[in-house]
């Protein structure tokens, strides 16, 4: 396929919506019938959502979108692509259209930080009164951050308010720089934040996926790629340069591929070259290797004897690590 015949958009908005049921239904209707593959959450308060589609596809769902007065200033992150990045098209109905689950909710139309464009967020990234925070999981900070970013000690959105209580000298007396990868994260949390207390934050306008492509600051400060919810995995963002700062979870080196853990139990984001995908049979730990759900075996339809024979190989590798240490 034509590199351009293809677009994943990226969008939300927080905006009532009055039935978010019946809009659900609606909008996955019509969505089927424009041929878009994609996931998108509706909820009383907005849309967030990501898909994929043709040119002509996706020019009329976006025309579609801005036609409605709810949407018309709805702003559409555009990346071309070589086909789809989804396999099928869901639109659900949740009570948060982005799952922070608090006992009581912001609305960030009411309660956010303040917004930085691109270029004035590489300006303030280098105050020295200034710290930036990452408020994605640690499997997508993992992959790409900006430099010196905050790593939270997180797994899920809902656990990271815990997490700024638990570490809140990180941010006292400093100016904090919040960033997600598409905006959506940032202006609840960081309304969050200001209702805990915290005066002087900010966030990235547009998120990640905007600063990567903006011509001024061309994704500068960033290291490694961007992790996005769809097939593409990763997307690039530094213009300048290219700094790699993944790490294989197996032996440390440096890598941008994620599988997830062959055991359904665990299903962890691994960091992992293709040849240590295939000695430890894509699973992140020896429980996970052995465990009698293990996916890999099925999928590679081996038998007791060639498990028997990676498992020895696995143990020899280590035991001539621990000579070479």
């Amino acid at each position: 396929m034509e590199k351009g015949a293809y677009r994943v958009l990226l969008y939300y908005k927080y905006v009532h919506i009055e039935d978010p049921d019946t809009f659900a239904a609606e909008h996955l209707a019509f969505c089927k019938e424009l041929g878009l593959k994609g996931r998108i959450l509706v909820g009383a308060e907005g849309i967030n959502g990501t898909c994929s589609g043709t040119v002509e596809q996706t020019d009329a769902y976006m025309d579609m979108m801005h036609n409605d007065e709810r949407f018309k200033d709805l702003w559409f992150k555009i990346d071309e692509a070589d086909g789809h990045a989804f396999k099928k098209m869901h639109v659900r109905h949740r009570k948060e259209i982005v799952n922070l689950s608090l006992e009581e909710d912001i609305n960030p139309l009411e309660l956010t930080g303040q917004y930085l464009k691109p270029e004035e967020f590489l300006k303030a990234m280098q105050d020295e009164n200034t710290v930036v925070f990452d408020t994605r999981n640690d499997y997508e900070y993992d992959l790409g951050h900006f430099r010196g970013a905050i790593r939270p000690d997180i797994e899920n959105f809902r656990d990271l308010p815990e997490w700024v209580r638990d570490n809140k000298e990180l941010f006292e007396g400093k100016k904090v720089l919040a960033y997600c990868t598409g905006g959506i994260r940032c202006e609840k949390f960081t309304g969050w934040m200001k209702r805990e207390g915290f005066d002087d934050v900010a966030h990235l306008q547009g998120g990640i996926v905007t600063y990567g492509k903006d011509p001024v600051a061309k994704g500068q400060l960033w290291d490694g790629q961007c992790y996005v919810f769809d097939e593409r995995i990763a997307v690039p963002v530094n213009q300048v340069e290219h700094v790699v700062v993944g790490k294989d979870h197996f032996d440390g080196t440096p890598c941008e591929r994620y599988v997830n853990c062959a055991n359904p139990e665990c299903n962890k984001k691994i960091l992992s070259s293709e040849e240590n995908e295939r000695l430890y049979m894509r699973s992140c730990s020896d429980e996970c290797r052995t465990h009698p759900r293990n996916r890999y075996f099925v999928e590679m339809n081996m038998t007791v004897e060639e498990f028997d024979a990676r498992m020895e190989e696995i143990e020899r590798r280590r035991n001539e690590e621990k000579v070479a240490n």
